[in-house]
């Protein structure tokens, strides 16, 4: 879900390349020939991660090659990808976009629901197969910092209604007029309306509660930043948000082509917990350390889970 900024030009100029191509194949992008895997990886730290967790673990397991297609703008510009024959398999998707985006059903909160109409479409509609959760999910979370927390006794978003009148929260530019889990619902729901609302970009989020010029900010909860800041999580306590589990994504064809894929995949199913990918992502936005060099050390730590399924 987040967009890094000094990536943004090149997941402009391949979206340009992408787009136009239909059915075409990608020169360039990726490997190509029988034992070869595409792997289609958005432009965010987490879809960059986990792409070379998967291309890890097919090595480890397999004989097969990879090649990775990085940078992609858009949940869009990925999914078109592995639907036009470009890739293979998509590193990361979110159930809850792909319910309303891709296959433009009705706004959803029930994880239940959400994960069976998205699991059966995608099977129905694209012969694609929707791997179970990683372990974690990439949503919106209101937070503060610890401080704050422990001053004002707060645990849940409900617990922010006494002080909101007052409070300067910053949120990105999209979430103000989001229809269905934007700030029209959440007022509606929550049953308070914040004293300051201020839309900026993501990345400048962060940077402002740990100066103090916020009293809270909705960030996404993988974000390494949660750590680097100490912050605090608010429990979405009247389930607000709908469920954005993560899972990797992998056309029939493939799996047809190459069995032993799926058993792959499946051993990452529930391997990645909402902190594991905070910490991930902090050793590279903050460490600056290689999404690849970070993946594959994980894996190793792991012994690429063999005790998978």
């Amino acid at each position: 879900m987040r967009n890094k900024l000094r990536k943004w030009l090149a997941a402009f100029l391949v979206a340009v390349v992408l787009l136009p191509l239909g059915g075409c194949a990608l020169p360039g992008l990726a490997g190509s020939g029988n034992n070869t895997v595409r792997i289609a990886s958005q432009n965010t730290t987490e879809q960059q991660i986990m792409a070379y967790m998967i291309a890890g673990m097919i090595s480890h397991y397999t004989n097969l090659h990879t090649s990775i297609i990085n940078n992609l703008g858009s949940g869009n510009v990925s999914f078109n990808a592995l639907k036009n024959n470009n890739a293979d398999i998509s590193s990361i998707r979110f159930n809850g976009t792909d319910l309303t985006t891709i296959l433009d059903e009705k706004f959803e909160r029930d994880p239940a629901k959400v994960n069976t109409i998205v699991t059966q479409e995608f099977q129905k509609r694209y012969q694609m197969t929707y791997f179970k959760s990683y372990g974690f999910a990439d949503t919106y979370a209101w937070m503060v910092k610890q401080s704050y927390a422990k001053k004002h006794h707060l645990e849940t978003v409900s617990d922010l209604k006494k002080l909101a009148p007052n409070m300067t929260v910053g949120i990105d530019q999209i979430w103000q007029n989001r229809q269905g889990d934007g700030y029209p619902a959440f007022q509606k729901m929550y049953g308070y309306s914040f004293g300051k609302v201020l839309p900026m970009q993501t990345g400048l989020l962060y940077d402002a509660l740990s100066a103090d010029k916020m009293d809270a900010i909705l960030g996404y909860s993988t974000d390494g930043r949660v750590g680097s800041y100490h912050l605090k999580l608010l429990k979405d306590d009247r389930q607000f948000f709908p469920p954005y589990d993560a899972s990797p994504v992998a056309t029939d064809a493939i799996l047809k082509q190459h069995p032993a894929l799926k058993g792959v995949l499946n051993r990452l199913v529930g391997k990645i917990s909402l902190t594991t990918m905070q910490k991930l992502n902090y050793q590279v936005d903050d460490q600056l350390e290689e999404p690849q060099t970070v993946a594959t050390n994980f894996l190793k730590q792991h012994h690429y889970f063999e005790g998978g399924k």
